[in-house]
């Protein structure tokens, strides 16, 4: 049995955005209230984190995260590497170097925008992070863990999402190519993103998502990565049987191979 915790499921934005007085930013839901989209599972006796969003701090202190094994990033938009930062704590905290893995843009990216990240500077762990860069272009093993890379589009960006057995997590996708959906195919839970109801250039929105799930023939299946323009609520009535919209600090229990994966509420977020 893997365990997924949703740390973030908001758009690039947050919610609620700074100076807006709509109707999802002033709610009292706190199924409303979304951080920037990032997520961690643990698998195998493994705790792997995927993206570093910028509320990293405190999504980790809000879910009692100490410790990460591996970090995956999907590419290198500032909402999913805001947090990056934050991986010292880690380092520090194992006396370590951590691994990180993604696909060759986004290798780039990082290597250009976070480059005292990977050097030897300091004889001690906490300073800055200390990474270990792996660039993935096909299945790969992080910390020993089985991992498919799921490339889509985000506009003009190729974006990698991640498969895990029978389970796979796909972010700002746009589009999905005919070639990632067979990758997909035959997993149980799939995590989409679905910006809203409106068409967007780079994001899906609600009903392209449900068709990707359909073609995919997820048997259940997660929206993350929402703006403001839909409540919690308001999107979880445009779906069908199967689908859910997630939140944050939600989790969500994934069995190793076909079958029922059960949602459960931690206490942090019960309690808000």
């Amino acid at each position: 049995m893997s365990r997924l915790t949703f740390l973030g499921t908001g758009t690039s934005n947050g919610i609620p955005v700074i100076g807006c007085t709509c109707a999802v930013c002033q709610s009292s839901d706190p199924r409303d209230n979304r951080g920037r989209t990032s997520a961690v599972i643990q698998i195998d006796g493994k705790t792997i984190l995927i993206d570093t969003a910028t509320e990293l701090r405190s999504q980790a202190l809000r879910e009692g995260l100490d410790h990460v094994d591996a970090v995956l990033f999907t590419h290198a938009h500032a909402d999913h590497t805001g947090g990056f930062d934050d991986l010292r704590r880690f380092n520090e905290l194992q006396q370590a170097k951590l691994p990180i893995f993604t696909g060759p843009e986004t290798a780039t990216m990082l290597n250009d925008r976070f480059a005292y990240a990977f050097v030897d500077a300091f004889s001690f762990f906490g300073g800055k992070p200390d990474l270990i860069l792996h660039v993935v272009h096909e299945q790969f093993e992080a910390v020993g863990v089985p991992i498919t890379p799921i490339p889509v589009w985000h506009g003009a960006l190729r974006v990698f999402g991640y498969r895990f057995g029978s389970f796979a997590y796909v972010t700002d996708a746009g589009s999905v190519p005919d070639e990632s959906i067979e990758l997909l195919r035959g997993v149980d839970v799939l995590v989409l993103n679905a910006l809203r109801e409106r068409e967007h250039p780079t994001h899906l929105n609600v009903q392209q998502a449900i068709d990707v799930i359909t073609r995919v023939g997820a048997r259940e299946a997660y929206l993350v990565h929402l703006s403001h323009e839909l409540s919690h609520a308001a999107a979880e009535a445009l779906l069908p049987e199967g689908i859910h919209v997630a939140y944050d600090g939600l989790t969500i229990d994934i069995a190793d191979s076909a079958g029922d994966s059960q949602a459960t509420i931690g206490q942090e977020q019960a309690t808000r």
